[in-house]
């Protein structure tokens, strides 16, 4: 069983950058596909980029696009999430996911484990 703690998350301004860090525990991280999530207060959580289990295929929620990118080295078994030229809008709980599978996957249904979140906040 894969667990999932996050960091990396903080306070910034508009218009500045965080690199958010997702260490993986367990023998099964570079089989499965990983996504980032983020749920903001009185929001649906929702999907902010998926990579599958080589790192050769991702894919981003249009409201990112350009401005975030996600990656891992599964030497390390860690997936990261750099964000770039970050809005107000950005700031909610950030969380990571481990896939039932080797693809990308843009529902949650498809995530079977979580980490605990990190908090991000962009500030006007």
């Amino acid at each position: 069983q894969v667990q999932l703690v996050e960091s990396g998350g903080g306070l910034v301004q508009a218009g500045g950058s965080l690199r958010l860090s997702c260490a993986a525990s367990g023998r099964t991280f570079s089989s499965v596909g990983m996504g980032w999530f983020r749920q903001a207060p009185g929001k649906e959580r929702e999907l902010v980029a998926t990579i599958n289990l080589s790192g050769d295929n991702t894919y981003y929620a249009d409201s990112v696009k350009g401005r975030f990118s996600i990656s891992r080295d599964n030497a390390k078994n860690t997936v990261y999430l750099q964000m770039n030229s970050l809005k107000p809008e950005d700031t909610a709980v950030y969380y990571c996911a481990a896939n039932r599978g080797p693809a990308i996957a843009t529902l949650s249904y498809w995530y079977r484990v979580w980490g605990q979140g990190t908090q991000v906040t962009v500030s006007s």
